[in-house]
């Protein structure tokens, strides 16, 4: 059972959050690029890498439940490793949820208003960079387990 909760585990993580990391990472240079030149077809990439982010953090919601899952399986609950992983992936959902997200639908609503005009993508670009960045410690930490002696 381990392994295919793990195995599930794993593709849950791949499926969903990679296409939000990637899709976060676009939006800030497709917005400049639409507010640079104005043009429908910019404006709906921008639209469409919005509502990736939408669609699959809420798909993404079932990774942290089936690695909650693996480790019980595993019996690693209390593991530094597991712990600070969980610590993470909670601040990584935050900032997509609190910041990332409404950052984009802000600049949107301004590439929808303001074609043309400058706007700052400073903050969604940060976000979405220190999004990127807890997930990849994240990663990191599922794949050495520092102090593990589960030997998976």
């Amino acid at each position: 059972m381990t392994t295919f909760l793990l195995s599930v585990h794993v593709l849950a993580a791949i499926i969903a959050v990679g296409p939000v990391t990637v899709a976060a990472s676009m939006f800030a240079p497709a917005v400049r690029s639409a507010l640079r030149e104005p043009d429908p077809r910019a404006e709906g990439m921008v639209s469409t890498l919005h509502r990736i982010c939408n669609v699959y953090a809420a798909i993404g919601i079932v990774v942290p439940i089936l690695g909650l899952a693996t480790a019980m399986s595993m019996g690693v609950v209390g593991d530094p490793w597991l712990v600070a992983s969980i610590v993470l992936t909670g601040i990584a959902a935050l900032v997509l949820a609190m910041v990332v997200l409404p950052s984009q639908q802000q600049l949107i609503e301004q590439v929808r208003t303001s074609p043309g005009s400058a706007v700052s993508t400073t903050r969604v670009a940060v976000t979405s960079g220190l999004f990127s960045l807890l997930w990849t410690v994240v990663t990191v930490l599922m794949i050495a387990r520092p102090g593990s002696t589960t030997g998976v």
